[in-house]
């Protein structure tokens, strides 16, 4: 280029061509300087520190994507992960229109910013405006650094370029939603407009679309909590700079101007507070947890919980769970009421707690009785005192009734008949059966199951227990509880549900006999029934008050008490949990869902009309030891004498069950045999179709017995 311009000086004076040629090429010359200045200080600098922006606030959502529960970074920011999708579009008119009115054409850095503000610093003898784009306050943000000076300026348009190269528009106003400061440690226009509205930016008004745009340029002068007039004043400046650009009317402005700013900040949302907290704690590096959780049904059960346990008394706290049966879902989780009071140990999640079950066992152990076949809800079984051995078990109210049925006695939770029923079954019976169906109890060191578990004397969760109801509500089947989203969907994916078919809680037949039983159990005062089956609980001392119900679509578990194990006298699951989860099934806003109908196989029958085995309970030797049951007759426990049993067209499975006699076992129909292990109790059968079919097994003895039954469609 030296060599052209020596050139051009020894031919003399140039041509207009020529000048025009020097000038083009002095221009190139110029730019290519420009361009390899720029590209040197780009390289000086480093690479964007994208990394700044990805310490954000862990949030806890709800099934919805509705936010639960935030928790601050590291650093004690509140920053809340966003984008320009989830922001009410007038605060992005609003925001583009006040800040940088040509965001969207330069590429960082505005010239024409850059030149008015040039000319004004010449004209005033000061700075009057700022040449600073949304880009560069993004740069700022990234770099943590804020220099006035003219090098610093000059290092934010350097990292404003950089960034525009390297990131989308959309991504960078991602970034700075995110970053801007808001006063104190608010960052993030989502975190402010929760912490100065109550709310999520979706929708702002436009005068809180105006004072979240103005906070950023001078936050902590600024801010509505301790300097309201300035943050009026620095709204009203910014409704006037939309009304100049066209984006709000000045009808708009005016009305906005006549809005109150808020003078204090909002609490952040605190929805299933113990169930978020162990979320973050498990999953720590993960941004956004999302739980199965209902945010209405959530704040609902915790207004219940926080109301009631301040009706039963100082210190006391209660715990919910809403769960969907038919999917396993939980749809509320609320650990403790009153979360932030120390006097009710509110930061104790409940839900979790290993207490007394009280009498809420009680259901399962009658389900145990009706699969075995020794009980029917119409069988009659005395109510009077007894001793079992050491043990003599009262009733709560040390009143007994003489005979009764199996369905008064469940419904009116007598003890007596219980613990003669898992007198016969044995206790290792159910406690080996809850753990099979994934709910293994906790008993005291060293100690074997005795009959005082029929009454609560061994150890189970909320959650446990709700798992238990849970699979009753749902025909018997196991039915694990989830809170994350999607978890359910890859258990069926992993099989594991093929699988619970295999770990049963109780059979169809007999988990509706439970549930026709406590549809009909007394409801609280004031309340209808009927619409539910539910049972109570009180433990040993009144430490634990518990209640436990379903319909057909959602299970809720309730239980109250303190949260160190102190009793609290007259603390009953009728009184004070009962009338909870009444409430919390009023309080679902669903209409109610009805309860299954009777599957078939089921018995409909009056007590008179029962097989002779069936009427009375007592009259068969006791179950002895913990593994098949021994008698010393043999009989078929299931189907009894003379049932009629509904088979479907192509013809339903049929499990007969025998007891007692000596293995092994020979089953016949109509004189045939059939296959079956000889070395069970149990043979599954597959009837032909509708008609009568006699029934009969053989021992190895020789000992036998023979039913008739009718199979009907």
């Amino acid at each position: 280029m030296l060599d052209l311009l020596q050139r051009w000086a020894l031919r003399g004076r140039p041509t207009g061509t020529s000048t025009l040629a020097l000038a083009a090429l002095a221009l190139v010359s110029i730019a290519l300087a420009g361009w390899l200045v720029l590209e040197r200080g780009l390289a000086s600098i480093g690479p964007v520190p994208l990394a700044t922006a990805d310490a954000i606030s862990p949030i806890v959502v709800d099934r919805n994507g509705r936010l639960l529960r935030a928790f601050t970074t590291p650093q004690g920011r509140w920053r809340l992960p966003v984008s320009h999708a989830e922001i009410d579009e007038r605060y992005l008119e609003l925001l583009v229109a006040y800040e940088d009115r040509r965001y969207w054409q330069h590429h960082g850095v505005d010239p024409l910013a850059v030149a008015r503000a040039g000319a004004q610093l010449v004209r005033n003898g000061r700075v009057v405006s700022g040449a600073s784009t949304l880009t560069m306050q993004v740069a700022r943000l990234l770099d943590q650094r804020h220099e006035r000076t003219a090098a610093g300026k000059l290092a934010q348009a350097l990292r404003a370029i950089q960034l525009e190269r390297q990131l989308s528009k959309h991504q960078i106003l991602d970034l700075y939603l995110r970053l801007a400061p808001f006063g104190g440690n608010i960052e993030g226009v989502r975190a402010a407009s929760l912490a100065y509205f109550g709310k999520e930016p979706q929708r702002l008004s436009i005068a809180e679309a105006a004072l979240l745009v103005a906070l950023p340029q001078s936050p902590e002068a600024r801010r509505p909590d301790r300097h309201v007039a300035a943050a009026r004043a620095a709204r009203d400046k910014v409704l006037a700079r939309g009304v100049e650009a066209g984006v709000i009317s000045a009808a708009e402005a005016e009305r906005a101007k006549s809005e109150a700013v808020p003078r204090r900040r909002q609490a952040f949302p605190m929805l299933a507070p113990h169930l978020a907290e162990a979320e973050v704690a498990a999953f720590p590096r993960l941004a956004v947890h999302r739980l199965t959780i209902d945010r209405e049904v959530q704040s609902a059960m915790q207004a219940l919980a926080d109301e009631r346990a301040r009706l039963l008394g100082d210190k006391l706290t209660t715990a919910i769970i809403v769960a969907d049966h038919t999917t396993g879902e939980v749809l509320a989780h609320v650990g403790a009421s009153d979360y932030l009071d120390p006097s009710r140990n509110g930061a104790i999640d409940m839900t979790a707690a290993v207490r007394s079950p009280g009498s809420t066992l009680k259901p399962i152990i009658y389900g145990l009785g009706f699969e075995a076949g020794v009980v029917h809800p119409e069988t009659l079984i005395e109510d009077r005192p007894a001793r079992f051995g050491a043990y003599a078990p009262e009733n709560f109210e040390d009143t007994y009734r003489g005979t009764v049925s199996i369905r008064e006695a469940l419904g009116q939770s007598l003890n007596v008949p219980a613990v003669r029923v898992l007198d016969r079954l044995g206790p290792q019976h159910l406690v080996g059966r809850l753990a099979r169906a994934g709910v293994p109890p906790q008993l005291p060191e060293g100690a074997e199951p005795n009959l005082a578990i029929a009454l609560g004397g061994l150890g189970l969760t909320l959650t446990q227990l709700t798992e238990l109801y849970a699979g009753l509500a749902s025909g018997g089947g196991r039915l694990a509880l989830s809170h994350r989203v999607g978890e359910g969907d890859q258990r069926r994916l992993s099989g594991d549900v093929a699988e619970d078919r295999h770990k049963r809680l109780l059979g169809p037949v007999a988990a509706w006999y439970v549930t026709d039983i406590l549809k009909d159990a007394p409801p609280p005062p004031n309340t209808k029934g009927g619409r539910i089956a539910y049972k109570t609980g009180t433990s040993y001392g009144y430490r634990d008050a518990l209640a436990i119900g379903y319909d057909g679509r959602f299970v809720i578990a309730v239980w109250a008490g303190r949260a160190d194990g102190a009793a609290t006298p007259g603390l009953t699951g009728r009184t004070a949990a009962a009338p909870i989860l009444f409430d919390a099934f009023g309080r679902l806003g669903e209409k109610s869902v009805p309860l299954a109908k009777a599957p078939r196989g089921a018995i409909l029958a009056s007590g008179a009309d029962l097989p002779p085995p069936l009427r009375r309970f007592g009259r068969l030797p006791a179950i002895v030891g913990t593994g098949p049951f021994i008698k010393e007759t043999l009989a078929i426990a299931f189907p009894p004498d003379r049932a009629e049993l509904e088979v479907a067209s192509d013809g339903d499975a049929i499990l007969l069950k025998a007891e007692g006699g000596k293995l092994p076992l020979t089953w016949l129909i109509d004189g045939e045999p059939i296959r079956s292990d000889p070395h069970r109790r149990e043979v599954v059968w597959q009837p032909a179709g509708p008609g009568f079919a006699k029934l009969s097994v053989i021992d190895a003895a020789g000992s036998a017995d023979r039913v008739t039954i009718r199979l009907r469609q």
